[in-house]
């Protein structure tokens, strides 16, 4: 069997090559197809692409149809384009507005936030009607941070509005002060200082106003006029044991039942007077000091403590002098007026050690200091011109002159009181060179001129006698180790004028003198 392809081609009017397939008939003897069967097939494939065709007229008739309606839809959204385009331009030129809107409100926020106080915070500054509480402290405080920051706009040029902000604000801060200052006084009026939890708002208060030095002096001054009336009329009290009105307590026993006693005079008025500021400062602690407040280094609370108790007790410091003074210048006993020198000095270290160098009561009791001593040494000098007449006559036994031993038995006393004093250690044996200068070597100065008109050896014997019991006193007391140094040589050197002089007199009476003389040239 055979497979034939014949390839047919149309006619040439239609101007298409169609390929004819000859399909294998499977007939042996039959080599070609009819042309009638050829033709059938070619007129079937031409009514399936005459379909074809028509399928593709309607293709193109429904492109066209889109391309008409592309067309118009883009003229219709060309021409919407063209009416929305100011709208379109014009909202996104107010959306750029709102933008700048917001901003700008952002910052006049921020700026009315931080720099405007409210009308809350403007009234409980500077309204009367409001309580001076934490509102008030707190819109002060503000004002204050608000004038501070305002120094940034005043860096700027043309800036008016940094120098508004800080006049409006200062009248606030004055405003908030001078309330303040009359709010303290009032509380001051009704203080208590017996009472331990006072009003803690007066203590911040204090510290806030300590900004205004002339409105805190004043409350201060306000303060320590009263204060130091009633201390007055207390310290009066226990003196004489009437009030000011004449009123008499018996509960007490009036210190001037004690004024024969000059130390224990002295003595209980300086007890209260110390007991009186200790009191004072303890009370005024609490309205300058507290122990969950940090320091605050505008505002020295210790100093300012000291100082208002210092003016408080003005008052006694000053009839404290005009007593003490007296009880000074009448006494005229030395020993008594050294005790009284002591007995002021303790306290004078004591009041040091409370309100510091510079106080008044400080400076008080060192004038009285400086005058009991000038008293002292003034008595000392008094009784050295009395015994003028003594020092020219020596003792027959040539044993120490009686007021030689008075004067050791004086010294012993002060040296007593001396060891007994808060001197300081190391200061101890220089401080009291002066007391020895006064009242010690005066009456030694007075035996050595008596014995320059004794013969030997009984010159060297008194000086020894003199001396030894000089020594006898000054060697219990660690502050005369140098004064009793200076006695033991002179001891030692009078003793050597005295070994020389036996040694001649035994030479010369036994008639040794000249065989001595001879062994020693040898």
């Amino acid at each position: 069997m055979h497979n034939i392809d014949y390839f047919v081609r149309p006619p040439p009017a239609t101007k298409v090559v169609l390929p004819v397939v000859i399909w294998q008939t499977g007939l042996p003897s039959s080599p070609c197809l009819s042309w009638t069967e050829v033709i059938d097939s070619n007129g079937a494939i031409i009514d399936e692409f005459g379909h074809v065709a028509e399928q593709l007229r309607l293709i193109g008739t429904t492109l066209g149809r889109m391309d008409a309606g592309y067309d118009a839809i883009k003229s219709h959204i060309i021409s919407a384009h063209t009416g929305t385009l100011p709208v379109l331009t014009e909202a996104a030129s107010l959306l750029q507005r709102r933008g700048e809107v917001e901003m700008k409100q952002r910052v006049f926020t921020a700026f009315r936030d931080h720099f405007v106080m409210s009308d809350a915070e403007v009234a409980a500054l500077t309204s009367t009607a409001e309580p001076v509480d934490e509102r008030f402290f707190q819109s002060l405080a503000r004002a204050k941070r608000i004038i501070q920051d305002c120094e940034i706009l005043l860096g700027f040029e043309k800036q008016t509005l940094g120098s508004d902000l800080v006049e409006q604000k200062s009248k606030y801060i004055d405003f908030g002060f001078q309330r303040l200052y009359k709010w303290v006084q009032r509380e001051f009026k009704s203080l208590n200082l017996e009472n331990p939890h006072m009003n803690s708002a007066i203590r911040r208060a204090l510290r806030v106003l300590a900004e205004r030095p002339s409105l805190f002096q004043n409350c201060l001054d306000y303060f320590a006029e009263a204060r130091e009336r009633i201390l007055s009329d207390a310290f009066h009290i226990a003196l004489t044991g009437n009030a000011s009105s004449g009123e008499e307590d018996a509960s007490l026993k009036p210190i001037d039942l004690a004024a024969h006693d000059s130390l224990r005079y002295v003595g209980d008025m300086l007890a209260w007077i110390h007991s009186a500021a200790v009191n004072e400062r303890e009370a005024l602690e609490v309205l300058f000091v507290a122990e969950d407040e940090g320091d605050d280094g505008e505002f020295n609370a210790l100093k300012a403590l000291n100082d208002l108790v210092d003016r408080d007790v003005a008052g006694v410091s000053r009839i404290l002098r005009q007593r003490v003074e007296q009880v000074i210048r009448s006494n005229e006993e030395t020993i008594t007026a050294y005790k009284l020198a002591a007995l002021i000095i303790f306290y004078r270290v004591t009041f040091q050690k409370l309100l510091g160098i510079g106080s008044n009561l400080f400076d008080c009791v060192e004038s009285l200091e400086k005058e009991a001593l000038r008293q002292f040494r003034a008595l000392v000098r008094d009784h050295i011109a009395a015994l003028e007449v003594e020092f020219q006559q020596p003792p027959s036994e040539l044993g120490p002159p009686w007021f030689l031993s008075n004067a050791l038995t004086r010294l012993e006393a002060i040296m007593k009181t001396f060891e007994s004093s808060l001197a300081a250690s190391e200061d101890r044996e220089c401080e009291f060179t002066n007391v020895l200068v006064e009242a010690f070597q005066p009456f030694m100065s007075g035996c050595e001129n008596m014995a320059m008109a004794i013969e030997p050896p009984s010159n060297a014997i008194f000086l020894i006698n003199c001396k030894l019991a000089a020594a006898k006193i000054l060697k219990g007391f660690d502050f005369t180790r140098g004064e009793a140094a200076r006695i033991r040589e002179g001891i030692s050197s009078e003793v050597g004028k005295l070994v020389a002089f036996q040694h001649h007199f035994f030479c010369g009476g036994s008639g040794l003198g000249p065989l001595l003389e001879r062994g020693q040239a040898r």
